[in-house]
């Protein structure tokens, strides 16, 4: 008997139906990455990177992808830029927040601040290019 469920098990698990719908799955919970233009890619790097604490996801030459926690970001070598929208790096405390606009009150709009209505703390700053950056928590 046990024979036969082990087959059973082993039967189910290489049919090809079977892998598709895994394969579908594992595609569908795997998340994505956000694309922006620059033209500045060392100094993105560089500030991703050594500034941001983010790390090199992956290096395709012209695009460099970065993690930070579960966010993928992408930039890729152009001829413009992408300045619109805003890139938000949250952080599991308040003093996390602090210490990165310690390390940005140089470009940071203001001081870290509470928002009632979002119930977080969070400041603006500004990357090397001119992109919104936020560093938050929430509550």
């Amino acid at each position: 008997m046990k024979k036969i469920v082990f087959i059973s098990i082993l039967i189910f698990l290489l049919n090809p139906f079977t892998m598709r719908a895994q394969n579908q799955i594992e595609k569908h919970q795997t998340g994505g990455i956000v694309f922006l233009r620059t033209m500045q890619l060392e100094k993105i790097d560089s500030f991703y990177i050594d500034e941001v604490g983010c790390r090199l996801w992956l290096d395709q030459g012209g695009c460099r992808i970065y993690q930070h926690g579960n966010m993928l970001l992408g930039f890729c070598d152009r001829d413009t830029p992408d300045t619109e929208g805003m890139i938000t790096f949250y952080y599991a405390s308040r003093e996390e927040v602090d210490a990165m606009y310690e390390k940005f009150n140089s470009i940071a709009d203001e001081p870290p601040k509470e928002n009632e209505k979002y119930k977080i703390y969070h400041f603006f700053a500004k990357d090397p290019e001119g992109r919104a950056i936020e560093f938050q928590y929430f509550w």
